[in-house]
């Protein structure tokens, strides 16, 4: 990989079932990042969203990360190579850690609510 701009189509984010709910563990694969560093910011946000929902009050980081291993989800960027977000270099740190709003709001990075939000209609002003 020689930049960090999109193939044809975009980077492409694999989003992992851990719980094994879902056929070879693929939930789903997102498209249309822009940039490797856009697909990277939501794989790490998508990440640590389902490890917090994992967490409840009181459970330790292994606890934390026992039911992150066993119900969460995890995502990769394909075809990134060494350059793509890997999960491993930070799950220590998120369990550890309770991550705040912004840190897990994986949405604002979806490429398929910037396109929808893109194609609606502007607000009339009502002054």
């Amino acid at each position: 990989m020689s930049d960090l701009f999109a193939p044809e189509g975009g980077w492409r984010v694999r989003i992992l079932d851990l719980s094994g709910g879902a056929a070879d563990n693929v939930l789903e694969e997102i498209g249309g990042f822009p940039t490797l560093m856009h697909a990277n910011a939501f794989a790490r946000r998508y990440v640590r969203d389902s490890l917090e929902r994992c967490r409840t009050p009181g459970m330790s980081t292994k606890e934390v990360l026992e039911a992150w291993f066993a119900w969460g989800e995890d995502a990769t960027v394909i075809d990134a190579g060494e350059a793509g977000w890997q999960s491993g270099a930070e799950l220590g740190d998120f369990a550890d850690r309770p991550a705040g709003a912004e840190d897990r709001d994986w949405r604002a990075l979806d490429p398929r609510r910037i396109d929808a939000a893109d194609d609606e209609p502007a607000e009339p002003d009502p002054s």
